[in-house]
């Protein structure tokens, strides 16, 4: 299962963590993908330069709100299919 954990710390929230996860809970549903994507959400990932701070399998990266959807597609996507 691939686990997808976005940081809702507070400068993470400052920069839009609430939107990157209704995305992402959206796109997951759209998808048909809850037996194979985990969202989990943390208080802090330690990278708060980087805002909003996500972690796709062990791995950080930065996402916007206007680029969650292309996060998805291009890193989520070709992990699951």
């Amino acid at each position: 299962m691939t686990k997808i954990t976005v940081c809702i710390g507070s400068a993470c929230h400052l920069k839009g963590s609430y939107n990157v996860v209704t995305t992402f809970q959206s796109m997951i549903e759209e998808m048909n993908l809850t037996d194979k994507v985990e969202l989990v959400l943390a208080f802090c990932l330690g990278q708060c330069q980087q805002a909003v701070c996500v972690q796709l399998d062990g791995e950080l990266h930065s996402v916007s709100a206007d680029s969650a959807r292309q996060f998805f597609r291009e890193n989520v996507l070709p992990r699951v299919s």
